[in-house]
């Protein structure tokens, strides 16, 4: 039986991103499970796994993978850099129609490479099957506590990315000592849900959002606000979130209150742009907003909150937002501006953790369908480009690339 030949592939995107699709671990795991496939790893001085991780596991690695049949990246691949007919796994970001990549899809349909898109692989009821967005909010939640000791001059703690993996960063955080303040969390996934395991590793109470507005503590505390927290009916119709979420021009915001009693927020929701914003300009320059440190793991621009003017970087974290002026200013340089941690990817921070959680997913619920019979169609939903051609399901980028 002729096996069906797998390369991993480097990352290639820059800045570098130090994550892989499979760890040394799960390729093995991998192996094991599907014995109709062979796995070729492409050598990377980049990857957070050396090529003597891989090595010492029976692994083969090396540069050449024209021979392969899958190819495996994390984020966008170097076009110079594609095999022409091959299929490749990444997340591609076309389907949006991003301008940054318009060529990229371009080259993809020139080289007849079969793209299928990590961000479209999804169940029959159209729930995401892989995806790092907990490690999104464990990072940003971690972001945005030291963003605070940069600031308040309480505390310094060092950046995510020094650390091995969370374990270590984890037995820091235990450590760390933080006079009262308030926070709060807008998400309810598993974004969110990464804030919050940060944010109990510090040690930090979780409050319910009444109790945050109304209350006063003599320890640092948390509250997670959900959708019906944060919005209200026009008319002022029973909240539904299924309604919210297909009708959300019928609602207004009722977040300014939090505004008043917070000092960081940590963003985690996912927003449609039709949605109510959360901090608009004027809402920094009311004496009462308290809010001094924004993390913003979803990462929007300008909406649906106003000082997140641009992403920031891994290596560049924070910058500051002047509410007088809205425009941006040097981290932590003035008392009267908001520090914004704004980083588009968070998991590249901790990106041994990331990595094996991933491709875990990858394997108990892509891996079946792609090496197996796509009886699902999660693969055939996926794929964006196939025979140099886009697939029914995305045709509607034709007019864009032309």
């Amino acid at each position: 039986m002729n096996k069906l030949k797998v390369g991993l592939l480097k990352e290639t995107k820059n800045p570098p991103d130090r994550r892989s699709a499979l760890t040394p671990s799960t390729a093995v795991e991998m192996l094991n499970k599907f014995p109709n496939v062979e796995l070729i790893v492409q050598s990377s001085d980049i990857r957070a796994f050396k090529d003597e991780e891989y090595t010492e596991k029976g692994l083969t690695v090396t540069d050449d993978l024209s021979d392969c049949d899958i190819l495996l990246g994390v984020k966008e691949v170097k076009q110079q850099t594609f095999i022409p007919s091959k299929a490749y796994l990444f997340f591609a970001h076309v389907a949006k129609m991003q301008s940054y990549n318009k060529e990229l899809l371009k080259t993809m349909l020139a080289k007849k490479i079969a793209l299928i898109d990590y961000e479209y692989l999804t169940n029959t009821q159209g729930m995401r099957l892989v995806a790092f967005g907990k490690w999104a909010g464990v990072v940003g939640a971690y972001n945005g506590m030291r963003a605070w000791g940069l600031r308040s001059n309480e505390y310094s703690i060092k950046p995510a990315h020094e650390y091995h993996d969370k374990n270590e960063m984890y037995e820091h955080c235990k450590n760390v000592k933080i006079s009262p303040i308030k926070i709060i969390i807008t998400g309810g996934g598993r974004v969110a849900l990464g804030a919050i395991e940060t944010l109990n590793a510090f040690g930090i109470k979780e409050v319910t959002p009444a109790e945050i507005l109304t209350k006063n503590y003599n320890e640092t505390v948390f509250t997670k606000i959900e959708p019906w927290d944060y919005a209200k009916h026009k008319a002022c119709k029973e909240f539904e979130l299924n309604h919210f979420f297909k009708n959300p021009t019928e609602y207004e915001s009722t977040f300014e209150p939090y505004t008043k009693v917070a000092d960081v927020y940590i963003a985690c929701h996912f927003w449609d742009p039709k949605s109510p914003e959360f901090i608009t300009p004027e809402m920094t320059r009311k004496p009462e907003f308290k809010i001094k440190v924004v993390a913003d793991v979803s990462c929007d621009i300008k909406k649906p909150i106003a000082s997140t003017l641009r992403a920031s970087t891994i290596a560049e974290p924070f910058y500051d937002y002047n509410p007088e002026t809205e425009k941006e200013e040097p981290a932590f340089s003035n008392a009267k501006n908001i520090s914004v941690m704004a980083i588009d990817n968070l998991p590249g921070e901790l990106p041994r953790d990331a990595s094996e959680d991933f491709s875990k997913g990858l394997i108990d619920n892509i891996f079946p369908h792609l090496f197996g019979e796509d009886k699902e169609g999660v693969i055939s939903r996926a794929t964006i480009v196939k025979d140099g051609n886009l697939t029914e399901k995305y045709s509607y980028l034709n007019d864009w690339i032309k």
